[in-house]
């Protein structure tokens, strides 16, 4: 009576990601959230893209809930 009546299955190996081929997604996500922390910390300000105040009433609660000053 060595074994178990309910045998347990073995857990699968986790797959292996090779390190160049998870850099290319890291910078792609690394530009996407500076291009996003600029709009929403940055915008309207010395160096704004965009004219007008549509992005920084669009984003303004973000703004003071990231703790960015803005009037």
């Amino acid at each position: 009576m060595s074994q178990a009546a309910f045998p347990v299955p073995s857990s699968p190996a986790l797959p292996v990601v090779p390190l160049r081929e998870l850099v290319p997604w890291a910078v792609f996500a690394g530009v996407i959230l500076l291009a996003l922390l600029y709009l929403v910390g940055m915008d309207q300000g010395a160096t704004s893209l965009f004219s007008g105040s549509m992005i920084h009433e669009f984003v303004h609660d973000g703004r003071h809930l990231l703790g960015f000053p803005c009037h």
